[in-house]
């Protein structure tokens, strides 16, 4: 049975239950259960918008298809329920892909018996979903869908698991060649098959299908569509747009701030340091350990008076000897387990987890937190998971290990970020910046900025940031950054090292957000919180220090034009960094190209990502032209002028990365 209800078209049949809706200008939102009442649950999305002026054509006979337009949109539902979504051109975005007998007249009638919208149900009353649509083009290429640690920037023939782990983070929309956004609302643990046969999405356990998408002329309409509907990332604070300093910890006030007064005698700017993990006594104070940070208030006075903020690692963990755990577990404000010893995992004690899906354990938190660090002239917080073993968003392991009855795996992320975000903004605070191992779709609004987790010090290592960050700022969280360097290992002392430091340092001076970190070597055994060697830029040896030093101040130059590009994240939801085809759609190379990016529209960055390169081929984008820059002197005053639409090859020597203007 097709009919409408109010803007909806409705499909029923049975115990299936379709609705397709308008949700904002060009898009439309699909939902499908088999319980008695669709969920009401808006997930990633914001409250419906309104929508230009959508027409719904039921059919004349029971035969007949029914067709819902919303600007550039159009879906077409069949008799026995088939969804096929066009554009304005008449172009297939998106047909479901079915294999039965139920529709005689489908030339695609089948005895396989494959359903394109199944929903299996499981014990518990929820159900296993399966989404299936036809692969329509094999040459379609697909970007987005958050963060995963591999090189491939098109994701068109990938199969991604939708859940969190240490380094890789669910941010589950998509950006396709054909002209298509499509968001896949659903927070459950599952997975997407992008495959050039058929593509499928999986939610392992829910109560309803939820996707939403959306038709655009290019890809900057189809992110500005998304932001539009998920919210949009906050304005960066000045601080956050120049150079942050971090180490695995700095163990105690006097070595902290000892690295901050020596950048200030070397006269290089410094934005942000960060008081990393185990500055506490136990986890779940959230609160400085007197005993090595005696006095955080003239140590924060003494920061802010060199012009640097300071950063404070903060864990969701609860220690059963800390001070809070008793009236935390009176409250029900932890984590629930079903079975055994209320401890989630080992780390220096016996721990749980504040549970982030309740507000009033949001709102504990939050108020020691203000207590502690935000009445201090702390405004930057970063919120760490806490995995020394297991990933609390990888919560297959996680559900095992711990007896946790936790379902929404995928949302924590955006809970716990959310945790502060509401505390800031109850005090009056927009700039809040929340440093993040994981995101979901919509955490942007949260101020989440999302690091690529605990990386390796490696050249291989480094080529995939490059392809994360490019893909979750497609998937919509425009802040993001990585441990330069890579987090695990690396010696200072080695010249192995030392390039590629070098060369990760220079790239990321044109990330979003420049940031230092990692887990030097040498350090001592069997001491899970030791700080590591150091991991200055001047612990590199001389060379290097001048190259940092370089890139520093090339950033600070940049500062007008970072913010400016922070502007437009926070107004329209564009990516800080970009592909080609972003800015040069019309340009068929630039959708090839998965070696370098645009730093806004103004830069071409070229990254060197291999050891040893002194020379690199670069492709420069038609429609434009070039000119190399090198961060020293006025702009249009640096080298010759080339035409786009052509690879060159440059040389790139250790001392400089290839960045060209676009003139």
């Amino acid at each position: 049975m097709l009919y409408s209800d109010s803007d909806k078209l409705v499909f029923r049949f049975d115990d299936h239950l379709l609705w397709v809706e308008p949700w904002s200008d060009n898009a439309l939102r699909i939902r499908a259960t088999k319980l008695s009442a669709m969920p009401a649950e808006d997930w990633a999305l914001l409250p419906k918008p309104e929508a230009g002026n959508p027409s719904i054509e039921l059919p004349e006979d029971k035969d007949g298809e029914a067709t819902l337009v919303n600007g550039k949109i159009k879906a077409v539902v069949t008799k026995r329920g088939k969804l096929t979504i066009y554009n304005s051109q008449g172009s297939k975005l998106l047909e479901e892909y079915a294999r039965h007998r139920r529709d005689p007249t489908d030339p695609k009638c089948s005895a396989l018996e494959i359903e394109a919208r199944e929903l299996r149900p499981i014990l518990g009353g929820d159900f296993h979903l399966t989404m299936r649509f036809e692969s329509l083009d094999p040459k379609e290429k697909i970007f987005g869908m958050g963060q995963y640690q591999q090189p491939a920037l098109n994701l068109k023939g990938s199969d991604i698991e939708l859940a969190h782990r240490n380094s890789q983070a669910s941010v589950p929309f998509a950006l396709s060649s054909l002209g298509y956004g499509f968001l896949w609302n659903n927070p459950a643990i599952g997975r997407a098959v992008l495959g050039t046969n058929t593509m499928s999405f999986e939610a392992y356990s829910t109560k309803a299908l939820d996707y939403w998408v959306v038709a655009g002329d290019s890809p900057a309409e189809i992110e500005e569509a998304y932001a539009q509907v998920t919210g949009y990332v906050p304005m960066m604070p000045e601080y956050g747009l120049g150079f942050w300093q971090c180490k695995l910890r700095y163990w105690n006030q006097e070595q902290l701030l000892d690295v901050a007064r020596e950048y200030k005698r070397r006269k290089v700017p410094l934005d942000v340091i960060v008081c990393d993990f185990f500055h506490w006594k136990h986890q779940g104070e959230w609160k400085f350990d007197p005993k090595f940070w005696p006095d955080p208030d003239a140590m924060v006075k003494e920061l802010q008076e060199m012009r640097v903020e300071l950063m404070v690692s903060i864990w969701p963990t609860v220690e059963t000897a800390s001070e809070n755990y008793s009236e935390m577990l009176e409250k029900g404000l932890l984590i629930r387990h079903d079975r055994g010893l209320r401890i989630a995992m080992q780390c220096d004690g016996d721990i749980t987890h504040f549970d982030a899906t309740n507000p009033a354990a949001r709102s504990f938190v939050w108020g020691k937190a203000k207590a502690h660090y935000y009445n201090k002239g702390i405004r930057i917080f970063w919120l760490d998971e806490a995995e020394p073993e297991y990933s609390i968003y990888d919560f297959d392991i996680y559900r095992y290990h711990a007896g946790s009855n936790m379902q929404i795996g995928n949302t924590f992320p955006k809970e716990y970020a959310r945790a502060f975000y509401e505390g800031m903004q109850a005090e009056g605070q927009s700039n809040i910046v929340n440093l993040l191992r994981c995101a979901w779709a919509g955490s942007q609004k949260y101020g989440a900025l999302v690091w690529s987790g605990d990386i390796a010090s490696s050249w291989s290592s480094f080529r995939n940031q490059l392809s994360a960050g490019l893909n979750m700022g497609m998937a919509g969280i425009p802040w993001w950054t990585t441990d330069i360097g890579g987090f695990h290992g690396g010696n200072p002392d080695d010249p192995a090292f030392r390039e590629l430091f070098t060369r990760w340092f220079q790239w990321g001076t044109f990330c979003p957000v420049m940031r230092l970190h990692g887990d030097r070597e040498p350090k001592p055994k069997d001491q899970p919180t030791a700080p590591g060697a150091n991991n200055e830029i001047w612990s590199y040896g001389e060379e290097v220090y001048e190259i940092c030093k370089r890139y520093i101040f090339i950033r600070e130059k940049l500062r007008p034009y970072t913010r400016s590009l922070m502007k437009e994240a926070h107004e329209k939801g564009t990516p800080v960094i970009r592909t080609l085809f972003y800015e040069f759609p019309d340009d068929k190379r630039s959708w090839e190209v998965d070696s370098e990016y645009l730093f806004g529209a103004r830069y071409l960055v070229a990254p060197v990502l291999e050891a040893g390169q002194r020379r690199i081929s670069v492709y420069l984008p038609a429609g434009a032209s070039w000119r190399i820059w090198n961060g020293d002197g006025a702009e249009g005053d640096e080298g010759e002028e080339y035409e786009g639409g052509q690879d060159i090859e440059v040389d790139c020597s250790i001392e400089s990365m290839p960045v060209f203007a676009r003139v």
